[in-house]
């Protein structure tokens, strides 16, 4: 069995563009579906792909391990996360081939499962950009809680942080905590919270903002500060009493090694679309448990990274939680044939070989690329500084 061809195919939905790749094999019928979407750099990714695929022709997708060492190593310069998003479509493909020509899924290939069924959670205001980022009072806080909760959700996560400055004054922790603890009321304390920081915070406005909502127990409090600065997040995470997550913007393990070393964290979040794929992230993982760490992968992605996370978590002993934004678009499973179920907030176990999704590139084709809203350029402060947001 030999690689023949890698190819992309870009579907926007609306708040972001999905990429979809796929391997295809010199066997009749035989090919592989991976994701490599990352928002705001769609044509980095294609190209990205199309540059790397050239070193695939004729390797044997099941030496995954192998092409994985190929395409990171044999490149020379080492790859960022549009390099590594663009791999990660393509690991997760060859994962997908495996699993078909083996008549497996792909967790049993991954170790076998460890779970019988994967815990969810969502962001409040689906694929509404302003609703996910901008939602700063508690009235449609709530609301759109409610709304989660109703779909079968026991776990919601909000991204109601002020855009801020190093330091800000107390009307912005108190507006932020009070916000949280009518949030709490209204759900009640069988719904967990998580708050996303989003990075909007320097380290002692993140301590501010925490330590007003521990009395309301977060389930975690993620990616505080921006992530380049591991020592900042150590010093967020010793100041506060409620646990601390991080990862979505960090590639391979040897990025987050340091957070390891340093402790700086109790969850990590790699997102298996960016960070090398399911083997990278196995090992991931691996270096988490090593250090009593929970994995909570990030995925507001499209619906092949649905299937990619289910498999990672079925087989991944301190999987902890899964984000998904299955409410993005109306037509999401449309472009997509798969066996993926959820119910009560659970994604069930699938037997179907391989990932269990395979694209339909006729109806895919109704939502061909468009340039994403660019919601950051609208983040300043006050006096016309850039934030991050």
């Amino acid at each position: 069995m030999k690689i023949t061809s890698v190819k992309t195919l870009v579907v926007n939905a609306e708040m972001r563009n999905w990429v979809f790749v796929k391997v295809e094999t010199d066997q009749p019928g035989l090919f592989g579906w991976g994701e490599a979407s990352l928002e705001w750099k769609t044509r980095a990714v294609v190209g990205a792909v199309e540059d790397v695929a050239p070193m695939l022709i004729g390797e044997d997708p099941g030496r995954i391990e192998h092409i994985y060492q190929k395409l990171y190593r044999q490149s020379f310069w080492r790859v960022g996360v549009i390099g590594m998003s663009a791999i990660s479509g393509i690991e997760q493909a060859c994962w997908d081939i495996l699993g078909k020509s083996l008549n497996q899924p792909v967790y049993k290939l991954l170790g076998g499962e460890v779970r019988e069924r994967v815990r969810m959670y969502t962001h409040l205001g689906g694929g509404n950009m302003k609703a996910v980022y901008e939602t700063f009072d508690p009235a449609p806080l709530i609301d759109l809680a409610n709304r989660v909760i109703a779909a079968g959700y026991t776990a919601v996560k909000v991204v109601c942080v002020p855009y801020s400055e190093p330091l800000m004054g107390p009307a912005y922790v108190k507006k932020f905590a009070r916000a949280i603890e009518k949030l709490r009321a209204a759900v009640g304390d069988s719904v967990d919270i998580m708050i996303d920081f989003h990075g909007r915070a320097y380290p002692a406005m993140a301590v501010e903002y925490i330590n007003a909502v521990a009395e309301f127990r977060p389930f975690f409090c993620e990616e505080p500060v921006p992530p380049e600065n591991v020592a900042a997040l150590r010093e967020v995470r010793r100041a506060v009493k409620v646990p601390i997550a991080t990862g979505e913007r960090l590639v391979t393990r040897h990025q987050f090694r340091e957070i390891f070393e340093q402790q700086a964290c109790h969850v990590i979040q790699p997102d298996l679309c960016h960070c090398g794929g399911l083997l990278e992230g196995k090992k991931i993982a691996a270096m988490a448990e090593a250090y009593y760490m929970g994995v909570a992968p990030h995925n507001p992605l499209g619906p092949v990274a649905n299937a990619a996370a289910l498999h990672f978590a079925l087989s991944t002993p301190n999987f902890l939680i899964q984000e998904d934004m299955l409410t993005d678009v109306p037509w999401r499973w449309d472009v997509v044939k798969h066996s993926l179920e959820t119910r009560d907030g659970y994604w069930l176990k699938t037997d179907a070989p391989g990932l269990g999704v395979e694209v339909n590139e006729k109806e895919a084709a109704k939502h061909p690329f468009q340039q994403e809203v660019m919601h950051p350029l609208t983040i300043r402060a006050a006096d016309g500084a850039v934030l991050d947001w």
